[in-house]
């Protein structure tokens, strides 16, 4: 009984180390900007011209990439249906998108 389990332990262990998962993760979707507001979800004060963003599920101090821009998740949001990321006027500026208002492109984390 003892070898069956030093093989089975072997194999699980082998398995454990031969497929290590990918914790990069990206989403794709609308992304949109928003420069008005006195405080986020997080209770931080809101400043415009920070590198900050708002998703609906990622846990606060995330940091996110959108076109080689990082931002920090500091809020909640978009509630509009195909959006997947707020950002702020300082992250919008530095990607190009503010004649846009709203952009598809790719988030990862």
């Amino acid at each position: 009984m003892y070898r069956w389990l030093g093989v089975l332990t072997t194999g699980v262990l082998l398995g454990v180390l031969t497929t290590s998962p990918s914790f990069a993760a990206s989403q794709t979707g609308g992304i949109s900007y928003y420069w008005q507001g006195t405080k986020t979800a997080s209770g931080e004060r809101f400043d415009k011209h920070a590198m900050t963003c708002a998703h609906p599920r990622l846990p606060f101090g995330t940091m996110v990439t959108v076109r080689g821009v990082t931002c920090r998740v500091n809020d909640r949001g978009p509630y509009i249906r195909g959006r997947i990321l707020d950002v702020s006027l300082g992250v919008a500026r530095k990607i190009g998108m503010i004649g846009a208002g709203v952009i598809h492109a790719t988030v990862h984390w």
